[in-house]
């Protein structure tokens, strides 16, 4: 009978993790459905790269801002029930956005999908945490991270067709119509830890939400997990949401079709190095921050070869671009298993709040200095893009990789003193170590 119960709570977690997925991968899927419209939208709206670009940017804005307020609206409420309202802001916005007819009613369709965008991953976290072994917590967190991404391959090819073939009402209703599906099976499967379908944590009060927080960003643990999301995932996510397709299209000379096919691939190569990534962090967690700057280091690589690359880089060229800037995604999942590690499951979501505001941030900052950069070399309108505009714009990105890896190496002393004051044996463990 133990045996069987046991069996039964695993089949259930798979469950809850499968449905909490499909809500952030709806997510995600939003988040990443004006990549591809970029052009178009310019047009539709008659618009700057500058007030294209506000579109993304008040998306992240709210996003990044949103991510401790969720986090501890997930310690109190639990995660069923800020999920439930996640995806139902987010069909609500996206439907609005497909109706927009007016720049200033797109931008406020934007912003409540960073709202209802914000309410998902982490409550996924929590319920990876809960649910699952702790051995089992560093993989099926990459798996929850990459396999999400998925959304963002819907949010390439098949929007491409949609918008040159429906019309932009017709494709954002369709994708708009995706978040009720999941919310309902939400509202069926989902439950906040074995045996439980909603939890309430207890209230905080205002001084006890600020001592829960500054306690967590007092941890160095904490504090590199921030850096590491910060410096991995602006670059992968940059691209993929907004700037990646019209770099490929105005500033490589590529065609439509084939700059959606690489926005793909380059979601494909972070979903296969996903498991790779959470083995590598299982079993060698002393070298989590060197991971991540390795991965750091072979995107920066990457996009120089690219920017120096005199005139057009070949399309095998931008092929390697795509494929190893996909690894940022799950480097910067390394910032949650340092920000796990470190942190009491009492305040997990409220720490991982706190380090995924940290990627969003700078990405939030490369989007805006893009824009700014694009518009100031080529006199705005995206007729006016050209490839040396792109090649001083991508390049701001080294600015944010330089302040990121110095924060890193600074941290991660900090955190491996912390670790051996802890555990004396922290630097020998070959295998994940709870806690």
């Amino acid at each position: 009978m133990k045996g069987r119960s046991v069996s039964n709570q695993a089949r259930g977690a798979w469950i809850v993790w499968l449905v909490g997925l499909s809500i952030y991968f709806v997510a995600v899927f939003h988040r990443s459905s004006l990549a591809v419209a970029g052009l178009l939208a310019t047009e539709r709206f008659d618009i700057t790269a500058a007030q294209l670009a506000t579109f993304t940017m008040l998306q992240l804005l709210v996003y990044a801002a949103m991510q401790i307020p969720v986090g501890l609206l997930v310690d109190r409420f639990g995660s069923r029930a800020v999920l439930l309202t996640g995806a139902t802001v987010l069909t609500v916005a996206q439907a609005g956005f497909a109706l927009a007819g007016s720049y200033q009613a797109a931008l406020l369709a934007r912003t409540f999908v960073g709202i209802g965008d914000a309410m998902t991953f982490i409550a996924v976290l929590r319920l990876v945490n809960v649910w699952f072994a702790p051995q089992r917590v560093p993989l099926v967190t990459q798996l929850t991270g990459v396999t999400g991404q998925l959304g963002a391959i819907v949010a390439a090819v098949p929007m491409t067709w949609a918008l040159s073939n429906l019309g932009w009402t017709w494709a954002y209703g369709i994708a708009a119509s995706l978040g009720l599906a999941t919310a309902i099976a939400g509202l069926l499967f989902l439950h906040d830890e074995p045996g439980t379908r909603t939890l309430r944590g207890p209230a905080l009060s205002l001084g006890a939400i600020r001592t829960s927080l500054a306690t967590s960003w007092q941890q160095p643990g904490t504090r590199l997990g921030f850096w590491v999301h910060f410096t991995t995932q602006f670059s992968p996510t940059m691209f993929a949401l907004l700037w990646g397709f019209p770099f490929l299209v105005k500033g490589e000379g590529l065609s439509p079709n084939v700059a959606s096919l690489l926005i793909t691939l380059m979601v494909l190569s972070l979903i296969a190095a996903g498991p790779v990534m959470g083995w590598l962090t299982a079993h060698h967690p002393w070298q989590r921050s060197t991971i991540a700057l390795g991965v750091v280091g072979a995107i920066v690589a990457a996009w120089t070869l690219v920017l120096a690359w005199p005139g057009r880089a070949p399309l095998p060229v931008l092929v390697l671009l795509v494929v190893v800037i996909g690894l940022g995604g799950p480097g910067s999942m390394i910032g949650f298993d340092l920000g796990r590690t470190s942190n009491p499951v009492e305040r997990l979501a409220s720490a991982t709040g706190i380090i995924n505001q940290a990627g969003f941030v700078a990405t939030l900052t490369m989007v805006v200095a893009v824009g700014a950069i694009l518009d100031q070399r080529s006199g705005g309108g995206s007729a006016g893009y050209t490839p040396d505009a792109f090649r001083w714009a991508m390049s701001f990105q080294y600015v944010l990789w330089a302040l990121g890896a110095v924060q890193i190496l600074r941290y991660r002393v900090k955190g491996r003193a912390h670790a051996l004051r802890l555990d004396p044996l922290a630097r020998t463990r070959t295998a994940f170590q709870p806690g």
